[in-house]
């Protein structure tokens, strides 16, 4: 019997630690998401991406697993690339909803 990976994680995210480090990790997973997107749009390798930016392959791979920070040159140099446009912003986080405390009436 096999489980999905998104049931696995809906019951991994239940556990406080688990979704605290997650949501640490959040923007890091994201920004390595959009450099994936932009990559494969592109219908390049990691190689070819990295031969373009005047890097190596294992420099990409380290981008894209998220282990690796980009630096705003990096970005810009991956969206000339990969033909792309850099846009960065800044928005406002949501808001969290408060708990009502409930007392028995």
């Amino acid at each position: 019997m096999s489980v999905s990976l998104k049931k696995i994680a809906k019951r991994w995210l239940k556990e406080p630690g688990f979704r605290q480090g997650y949501e640490a990790l959040e923007e890091e997973f994201f920004v390595a998401s959009l450099l994936i997107t932009a990559r494969t749009r592109a219908n390049l390798t990691q190689a070819e991406l990295a031969g373009r930016m005047g890097t190596s392959q294992s420099t990409i791979a380290r981008l894209e697993s998220g282990t690796a920070q980009p630096s705003l040159s990096t970005l810009k140099r991956l969206a000339q690339a990969t033909g792309m446009r850099l846009k960065i912003s800044l928005e406002p986080r949501p808001r969290r909803k408060k708990q009502r405390s409930r007392r028995a009436a």
